[in-house]
């Protein structure tokens, strides 16, 4: 068992699927490994995410250390999240996932 954070995980593969567990999360990393991304261009990417959930799994991810978010001092404030070194190291295992999906589920991917 490993604790972490006050959570207990069976294994280390469980821990670092915890970093993106969720519907949102993987895809919302997928982009952001395209470039930095404003709020509501996520928003509008990722489609079907409300506001609250959007803005709570960037905030994880955040305090995970996954993303950071970068606040322009100007007016009206404009806020980006790009991800971190931790976070483009995840980027290659979605790519795989994301290879073996298009690979095994191509019938209903290209419908």
């Amino acid at each position: 068992m490993i604790e972490y954070n006050g959570k207990s995980y069976i294994c280390p593969l469980d821990l670092g699927f915890e970093t993106i567990r969720g519907k949102w999360k993987a895809v919302m990393l997928c982009h952001l490994s395209e470039g930095p991304k404003r709020f509501l261009e996520l928003q509008r990417i990722t489609s079907g995410v409300s506001q609250k959930v959007l803005s709570e799994s960037l905030k994880q991810l955040e305090i995970d250390e996954i993303i950071t978010k970068h606040i322009f001092p100007e007016v009206p404030p404009k806020v980006e999240y790009s991800l971190t070194q931790k976070g483009q190291e995840l980027v290659p295992a979605l790519k795989i996932i994301e290879a073996w999906s298009k690979k095994n589920f191509s019938d209903i991917i290209n419908k």
